[in-house]
């Protein structure tokens, strides 16, 4: 039986073998800078709950999804047509430019956290198995307008690989936050959203 959780307006839904609902893709959804009209992607989106998030935060989006599993795109593709939300999700390989390039006003992601052999393992869905932090931030540059946001989470002790590889590929940060799970706790997440093209200057938010 499918899982079932009620955002606002909008259900997500997905099977076994679909990434499930976490705390890292809400606090990714109310954390990236989205705003009427723009053109979106989901790189790796799965059940397609950040795209759903932001169809909670602005109007009119385009909405745009690349996931390699067909179970999970075709879920993504599920959630969308029952929340009554147009869109587009590609099954294959986000490395493989799935879109024209330069199309998009934001792309986000919710990406596998650890490299290959780093001695730690979130499982497969959470390794970097088949993309890893620069390919994902080549393929934002790729297909986010200049000016346009590319916003991720990850975690915290990979801040300087994030910000190495998204400055790297002309994704200038301007955004950072970090997240704990209550006072006296170390950060367990980092969010941070770049700008194409942008100009060097970092805020770090409460």
């Amino acid at each position: 039986m499918d899982k079932l959780e009620h955002l606002d307006r909008f259900t997500l839904s997905w099977p076994e073998g679909v990434f499930p609902l976490g705390q890292d893709a809400l606090a990714l959804g109310r954390f990236a800078t989205v705003r009427s009209g723009w053109r979106v992607c989901d790189l790796g989106t799965g059940s397609g709950l950040l795209l759903l998030l932001l169809a909670e935060r602005a109007d009119h989006l385009v909405l745009r999804g690349v996931e390699r599993d067909p179970l999970a795109a075709q879920t993504a593709r599920d959630n969308l047509a029952r929340n009554g939300l147009g869109g587009e999700i590609i099954t294959g390989d986000l490395r493989e430019r799935p879109f024209p390039a330069g199309q998009f006003d934001l792309v986000l992601s919710n990406p596998p956290y650890f490299p290959l052999g780093a001695g730690k393992s979130g499982g497969p869905a959470r390794s970097e198995t088949f993309c890893t932090l620069e390919q994902l931030c080549a393929a934002a540059a790729y297909l986010v307008k200049n000016g346009g946001r590319f916003a991720l989470c990850h975690r915290p002790e990979r801040l300087v690989d994030v910000m190495c590889a998204l400055r790297g590929h002309g994704l200038e940060p301007k955004r950072m936050k970090l997240v704990s799970h209550g006072p006296g706790h170390p950060p367990s997440l980092l969010l941070v959203e770049a700008v194409r093209q942008g100009r060097p200057g970092l805020t770090v938010e409460p």
